[in-house]
């Protein structure tokens, strides 16, 4: 079989069409991935959408990618045929550069975001850097893997790196697709965890997921609430509204940290009293490397973490992503490329 099928995006803002394409072969140092899953990601919209500049069409989407090694290119060694694998948001680094000897590969010159410096996983087949590969645990199957690739990497990643100790009070703001994974991570590391969400029929959710605590956005103020709870030693924040994150900094403890991985179209105001009378900060956080991706999807295994997913088949991509679009989804959309 020479040919394979990939939904890809013809134009900026237009929509997904499933061609045949030759399925390529791996450059030195890559490794072409036979794909049986792919989530669909709120950042998918960047390359629908054309909101990145540089996007060269036509353009295959999917950074939450759940695959088999199919074939392996000169100098990739360390990967073999058989070997189930992820790849996430990286898209690989060069391990020579001033940033990759530091240990920065997240800020490697040479790296392509998956799906939108190259193409991704919305396709029977794709190539990756050698360096993008992360092991996939065998009591995961590739549809739960796949959005444990990106929204449970930057939970779980930004949580152990937050700063928080195992007793420590902890906030996870919002319970949506990557929210619904904080709150399930934080308790699994043995956080005090406060979820953070509007509305009160999010209560029995939160409990359900590990939380030790539910605020209703709407009904309290968080920062008030986490401040009569001792304050948070980290609020991670995976909403989009730039309100929202700013109003919960003055709930953070001592030492605290506002950790941001969503993403506010408007800029993100901060009282600066509020920094300097509690030595707080405010911290972007860029999701992982591969092995961070292990690391979360070795996590999940032993502790049970799981996205809660709705699946679609390939060919109702369209109808997937807007699915994912409208919000409605609970939590994640993920595609299934290929029957397992």
């Amino acid at each position: 079989m020479s040919k394979m099928k990939v939904a890809q995006v013809g134009r900026a803002g237009g929509a997904f069409e499933i061609v045949e394409r030759d399925i390529p072969e791996p450059g030195p140092g890559m490794v072409r991935v036979k794909v049986l899953a792919c989530g669909i990601c709120h950042s998918d919209t960047l390359t629908k959408e054309g909101h990145l500049p540089g996007i060269i069409y036509p353009r295959v989407p999917g950074h939450e990618v759940a695959g088999i090694v199919d074939a392996v290119g000169p100098g990739a060694n360390s990967w073999i045929p058989g070997e189930r694998v992820g790849i996430g948001w990286h898209g690989g680094y060069c391990g020579i550069c001033d940033y990759c000897r530091r240990g920065e590969f997240f800020a490697c010159p040479t790296t392509q975001v998956t799906g939108i410096g190259f193409d991704g996983g919305y396709g029977e087949y794709m190539v990756a850097k050698s360096s993008a590969l992360a092991r996939m645990p065998d009591d995961l199957s590739p549809l739960e893997a796949a959005p444990l690739m990106c929204a449970g990497l930057t939970t779980y990643n930004a949580l152990r790196n937050s700063g928080a100790r195992s007793g420590d009070l902890v906030a996870v703001l919002g319970l949506g697709g990557l929210g619904h994974l904080g709150v399930q991570y934080a308790s699994k590391m043995g956080f005090k965890t406060v979820a953070v969400a509007r509305g009160p029929d999010k209560a029995p959710l939160a409990k359900q997921l590990g939380a030790w605590k539910y605020v209703d956005s709407q009904a309290q103020d968080p920062s008030a609430e986490l401040t009569k709870l001792g304050g948070a030693k980290a609020i991670i924040a995976t909403v989009t509204n730039a309100e929202s994150m700013s109003s919960a900094v003055p709930g953070l403890g001592i030492n605290g940290t506002l950790m941001v991985l969503g993403v506010p179209p408007s800029p993100l105001p901060v009282s600066a009293m509020s920094l300097v009378f509690g030595k707080r900060s405010v911290k972007g956080w860029y999701s992982g490397t591969s092995i961070d991706s292990q690391d979360t999807l070795g996590f999940s295994v032993l502790t049970g973490v799981r996205s809660m997913n709705e699946i679609y088949p390939f060919e109702k991509v369209n109808e997937a992503y807007d699915r994912m679009i409208s919000g409605k989804a609970r939590f994640r959309v993920v595609l299934e490329i290929a029957k397992t």
